[in-house]
């Protein structure tokens, strides 16, 4: 009986381990493909600093709230007790307690303040349309780096399966060549050849396996995902011209930067500080009123010596520091100096502006102009491969010719895949520039 229940025993945790292996629960999930909008979205979805820039946003508007409640009156309120070292007395009378106890309750409202209070609630407001177009900048920058990680790592999957194919080609010419010269078909220096072009092609293999690792490091941080996930993205073959022309890049770019708003929101700060600088020229105006109470024990309800016990009072108060030895001055000379800073920065920003877009306009035409050029040599380059392989098995050629023309292949399609993703980037590159954040 005891057996029995050993082998029941025995028999559910064998069953608990299969159903737990991955091996018995089925096979593993099937990579996600993901297309360049998919990554795009995923990218936006996890970066920290677009999150960073979000939360800049909610500062803003923070600080813009905090600047509407000046506008409104302030309310306070104050407890005090005093301990003399002897009450007051006037003949018989006490003119003063020796414990005395007050509360005064307070309301400021704020009527002129030498137009500061507008200027500071302003330089608010512009601080947060500053922020949000910033995130929206933000948000365009994001784009352009996942359409360039998402085409590189295109491209060195295609310079890899050409490193790998190119392996292939040479093994399979060395193997050719290797059975040649045993027959006595060939010579010696064919064989040889055939190995150091072998060995060198196992070494650019290598090498092309190693950047297809760090691009996929690349993309993994992208992501935000453990850094060794595999990876695996649809590829993108065909590509739309770009027919604008260069005027056209330049008026969007003067349209959509958003670069040139945020300039725009700076000078209008710094002309907005400088007004607010200038406050100390006026003179400050509030409206106070007060309620008090005394007496002679905590709960301030008079008392010996206390002879008004409670009251109020209103108060309007000016007041004007009409000489500060030049501080005020000194301070809107600096503010002006910074407001000149800022239109300095947005003239310079519009001169780079002009030659970012003319180079990535021409960046995007060279590499389109490279992909028709190669494009036709492709078919070229393979024909005069096969050509030179049969050629060397009939002994026709030597295998010099064969090796020569295998470089030539790998070398032009090497040439068309970097061509390719290079337009596309440029491509991506040129719409950043003229402010346009297009996802596909």
């Amino acid at each position: 009986m005891r057996r029995n229940s050993f082998f029941r025993l025995f028999f559910c945790m064998i069953m608990v381990y299969l159903w737990l292996s991955p091996a018995f629960s089925g096979a593993q999930e099937p990579l996600e493909i993901l297309t360049l909008k998919q990554t795009i979205e995923s990218a936006i979805k996890v970066n920290l600093e677009l999150k960073s820039s979000g939360e800049e946003t909610a500062a803003a508007v923070a600080v813009k709230k905090a600047q509407r409640t000046i506008f409104f009156p302030t309310f306070s309120a104050k407890y005090q007790y005093n301990r003399k070292d002897e009450g007051m007395n006037i003949g018989d009378f006490a003119t003063g307690a020796k414990d005395e106890y007050s509360f005064v309750s307070s309301v400021t409202q704020p009527i002129f303040a030498g137009f500061s209070i507008l200027r500071q609630y302003d330089i608010a407001k512009l601080g947060l349309d500053a922020a949000e177009i910033k995130e929206k900048l933000m948000r365009q920058d994001i784009i352009l780096d996942a359409k360039t990680v998402y085409f590189t790592l295109l491209k060195t999957q295609k310079l890899r399966n050409i490193a790998e194919e190119t392996v292939v080609q040479i093994d399979a010419q060395k193997n050719v060549a290797e059975n040649f010269y045993q027959v006595g078909m060939s010579p010696l220096n064919d064989l040889l050849q055939a190995q150091v072009e072998l060995a060198n092609a196992k070494q650019e293999l290598i090498v092309a396996k190693n950047n297809m690792e760090n691009v996929e490091s690349d993309f993994n941080t992208m992501l935000r995902r453990p850094i060794n996930t595999p990876v695996a993205v649809k590829d993108i073959l065909d590509y739309s011209s770009f027919e604008k022309d260069l005027e056209y890049c330049f008026t969007q770019a003067d349209k959509n930067r958003l670069e040139i708003k945020i300039a725009d929101l700076d000078v209008e700060i710094s002309e907005k500080e400088l007004q607010l600088a200038k406050k100390d020229y006026y003179p400050s105006i509030n409206l106070e009123g007060n309620y008090f109470r005394e007496g002679t024990e905590w709960d301030v309800d008079g008392g010996e010596g206390i002879f008004d016990p409670s009251g109020w009072n209103i108060l309007a108060v000016a007041k004007w520091n009409f000489f500060e030895w030049g501080r005020t001055y000194y301070g809107t000379n600096e503010k002006r100096s910074r407001l000149s800073q800022a239109q300095f920065r947005k003239d310079e920003l519009l001169d780079n502006i002009q030659q970012e877009v003319k180079k990535a306009y021409l960046r995007t035409q060279e590499a389109e102009k490279a992909i028709i050029t190669v494009e036709k040599a492709v078919e070229q380059a393979k024909e005069n491969f096969r050509i030179n392989q049969e050629r060397y098995k009939q002994q026709v050629a030597t295998s010099t010719d064969v090796l020569d023309a295998q470089t030539l292949l790998s070398r032009t399609m090497t040439n068309y895949y970097s061509a390719l993703y290079a337009f596309q980037i440029a491509k991506a590159t040129l719409y950043r520039v003229m402010g346009q954040g297009i996802i596909e």
